[in-house]
Parts: C-alpha cells; structure tokens; sequence
C-alpha cells in the first residue's frame, strides 16, 4: 500500500488521502475518498488517467457533485473532480470545458447573443454534468444545442462524439449509461437579442428561487418526471391539468409524491422537502444511508398508490 500511495504521489503531488466527500457535493454527504485529485486542466485529468490505469485502481471522476449521492463509506480508488474551466466563444458556437459551471455558460451566452441555452438559467453544476445527465427544463435540454464532446471512453481513450453518437435520451447519455468522463465540448446556438435572452435566463433564475428549496442542501430533484403515456389510465384524469411539455408531454413527478402524502417525511435528518415533494433536503447532519432510505421509501408508496415506477436522476456512487 505504501508503494501504491509513493507512485500517486508522484505522479500526481496533489494528490490527497481521506479527503471527505460531503464537503465536494451539493447534498453534503458521503465519506472519505482513498485518493483525491483536482483535475485543473486536461493534461491533469490524462495523468491522473493513466495512474489509474497503470495502479490498476477503480477511477470515479465528478465535476460540481450536484447530481451525486455518495456512500457514507466513501469510494475506493481514485476519485479525481474536474476543474479545467477553459471557456471559447466562437461566431455561433462555445467551447467549453467540463469543469465550466452552468451559469458560466448561460451568461457567455447571453453575452455573445447567442441562444440556445437561456433556459437553463438557475441550473446548478457543471457544464459536463449537464450534458452527462441530459439536463433539461421549461422545454430545453442540453441535446437541443451539444455538437460534440470529447471524452473518455471505457478504455481510457479519448474520443469525439457526434450529438448522435452521446445517445441522448430524458434525462440520460451515453456517459451516464457507461460511466464515461467528458473532458470538453461544443454547444451550436443561434443568434438572439441579448436583452431578451437575458430576461429569460434571470425568469427561470427567479422561478427556482421561488419554487425550489435552494437554502438546504440537496441534490435538484431526485427523481425523473412521469412521460404521460406511462400514467395508468385510470389515474389520467388525476393529473390532466398537471401536464407539461418537457419535452414531451410529462406530468412532474413531484405530483405522485404529494397524491402519496409524503411531502414532509422524514428520515434521520433527510427530508421530502415541504416547499418541492421532488427534492429530498439536508436538514443538517443527514446521512447518505437517511436518503437511500427516503427514496426507497418513496418509490414503494407511489408504486403501491399508482402502479408507477420512479427513476431517480440523481447517481449513488461507492459502497
């Protein structure tokens, strides 16, 4: 062991052991990483790569751990956070880094004129976690406007892929189905008036700070919205005046919730939010344990209630 931890050391000299995950996501939660290295540009996030090829040790890498619930026992191996923020605006396209938050992109877009991406104002995380999860809201998803991305693929080989090739589906890719790391990528938008791109950027901005429970800790919300030709027919006409275009015709899932009775529950210190039945919330001192708790919890109910199965958006990573 001792000669695992020489060899990162020095290949990689920032590395850290035992570092505390809760402190590196949005929900506060999760234990130790082994290893732990901040990935500032792509040639630390290929060195960091190759160690973890060559030490034969599992490789998680994350970028604002907005969409992560991480094990209370924390992960095995190498977990590198990526951090390369380069940022290129060129005619009607950007290229950005995976580590380039979201609201860094809304604005350089908004600031080029550029639209494609205003809908996403509020949105947290980073540009690739965006696009690993297919992000979307209020009728736009990050398919509508990716060209191409580079990233790792399960052997470690850095690729392109077309918009076709990331297999774009609600709220799914090719990266998240197969654990691949995005490194960088391409957005293609269309001219605008920036004034009223930014009115529509700072409305869905006001939105969430109105709607969602943004004062705790949490994930965004956990689980995926309901296509309607999934609801049960005898339950349609329930939720008829609750469907929305996201993209296509889908009636939120925090609706299933609430019918359930479940906003306010609570486990340990994790809680169904009472503000948005659709995010479960830190009150402080949550375990990571509490949550997967809560979200069995809520999974069996809505099943029992209305024969329909959640999917949560958000990934558990570790023990």
């Amino acid at each position: 062991m001792d000669i695992i931890k020489e060899v990162i050391k020095k290949a990689l000299p920032r590395v850290k052991a035992g570092v505390l995950l809760k402190n590196h996501t949005t929900f506060k939660v999760g234990g130790p990483a082994e290893y732990f290295y901040i990935a500032r540009n792509e040639q630390d996030i290929v060195k960091a790569v190759n160690v973890a090829k060559k030490m034969k040790l599992p490789l998680f890498m994350f970028g604002g751990g907005s969409n992560l619930l991480v094990s209370d026992k924390g992960i095995k191996g190498l977990v590198v956070k990526i951090q390369n923020k380069t940022i290129a605006v060129k005619k009607d396209t950007i290229v950005a880094d995976a580590g380039v938050d979201m609201k860094g992109m809304v604005d350089s877009s908004i600031k080029a004129s550029l639209g494609g991406l205003e809908w996403a104002g509020g949105l947290p995380g980073t540009f690739g976690g965006a696009i690993r999860g297919n992000a979307g809201a209020f009728g736009g998803e990050m398919k509508d406007s990716v060209s191409m991305v580079q990233a790792f693929d399960s052997r470690f080989t850095l690729r392109n892929f077309t918009n076709a090739q990331c297999k774009f589906s609600y709220r799914n890719s090719i990266f998240k189905e197969k654990g691949w790391t995005i490194v960088s990528a391409t957005v293609a938008l269309k001219k605008g008036s920036k004034k009223e791109l930014r009115a529509i950027a700072d409305s869905r901005i006001a939105y969430r700070n109105e709607k969602h429970p943004l004062e705790y800790p949490s994930a965004g919300s956990i689980f995926k919205n309901i296509n309607v030709k999934d609801i049960p027919v005898e339950f349609l006409p329930l939720f008829k005046d609750k469907i929305k275009q996201d993209p296509f015709p889908i009636v939120p899932a925090a609706w299933f919730i609430i019918g359930a009775g479940l906003t306010g529950k609570t486990i340990g210190r994790a809680q169904i939010s009472k503000k948005h039945s659709n995010y479960i919330i830190n009150l402080g001192g949550a375990k990571t344990k509490d949550i997967l708790m809560l979200i069995e919890f809520v999974k069996k109910n809505v099943k029992e209630k209305y024969s329909i199965p959640l999917e949560p958006e958000v990934q558990f990573v570790g023990k």
